[in-house]
């Protein structure tokens, strides 16, 4: 057994970091947290050599371009978003071969056949991707904070508001990556369970916080509530308990989704009478 959990961790550790996703997506949620500073800047720009065409208008938009270019924590919010949207949308779709997809090419047929069994090839998907997803969103979330103080003027966020930040922004990216293993080694569907988070992700957040829901608690809008403690301000003003629980909560929802994932595994048989062989 743990000969076999082994070698379908190493499995999956080639499968992603041998094919380059690990290093694309890397690169992918890195530079979509770069971009947005740099686009703020270059819109703050604009707006400030176009301030004589607005004169002209009677509109006054020095206050907003300077707004624009002024505070590092209205980067860092930015690509915070960014990266818990668009990047997560990209991370899902990247997985998708690795989140049941490989059932769909009867590719694990012969692997099931010969033994392996449902903890060895749920347990690894658990650890690798939703780690991966940690770890790149919070490398993402410096990289932002490094560019808007670079080009910034006002650097109003400490490093341990972007550590937080960072952090729930993960944690937000590994809820939905748990989410999209489980949905798609359950139903050897993983367009359709890539689909179904991507929607999720976008719609339950504003639907919670047009609502009214309390942003603790909910792991829907952890991206939301990642924005709100990246100022200053914010974080000072953020209960560390509030942040504490929110985040052990979607711990605790991300473990019930491996134990559903396993048991769907568990549930599905080998039929292999008529001419289809069947997972």
């Amino acid at each position: 057994m743990k000969l076999q959990t082994k070698a379908s961790m190493k499995k999956e550790f080639l499968a992603f970091f041998r094919t380059k996703k690990f290093l694309i997506l890397a690169l992918v949620l890195v530079g979509l947290a770069v971009i947005n500073p740099l686009m703020f800047l270059g819109l703050g720009t604009l707006m400030d050599s176009m301030s004589d065409v607005y004169n002209e208008f009677g509109m006054d938009v020095s206050e907003l371009s300077e707004a624009l270019v002024s505070t590092v924590s209205s980067g860092v919010s930015s690509s915070v978003s960014n990266i818990a949207q668009t990047g997560l949308i990209v991370f899902l779709l990247v997985i998708n071969s690795n989140a049941g997809g490989e059932q769909k090419k009867r590719s694990i047929t012969i692997p099931r056949s010969a033994g392996l069994r449902s903890f060895s090839y749920v347990f690894p998907k658990f650890v690798i991707y939703p780690v991966a997803a940690f770890v790149i969103a919070l490398a993402a979330t410096f990289a932002s904070w490094g560019v808007s103080a670079a080009v910034f003027q006002n650097n109003d966020i400490s490093p341990l508001g972007v550590l937080i930040a960072g952090a729930l922004t993960g944690v937000c990216l590994m809820f939905y990556t748990c989410a999209h293993i489980t949905i798609g080694t359950a139903t050897g569907k993983a367009g359709l369970s890539a689909t179904l988070c991507i929607v999720a992700a976008l719609l339950f957040p504003s639907l919670f916080v047009a609502l009214g829901s309390d942003l603790v608690y909910n792991p829907f809008t952890i991206n939301v509530f990642a924005g709100s403690v990246v100022s200053r301000a914010g974080f000072y003003s953020t209960d560390p308990l509030d942040v504490i629980m929110t985040v052990l909560v979607a711990l605790v929802i991300m473990v019930i989704l491996y134990f559903l994932a396993l048991f769907a595994q568990n549930a599905r048989k080998i039929d292999n009478s008529g001419n289809d062989i069947r997972i």
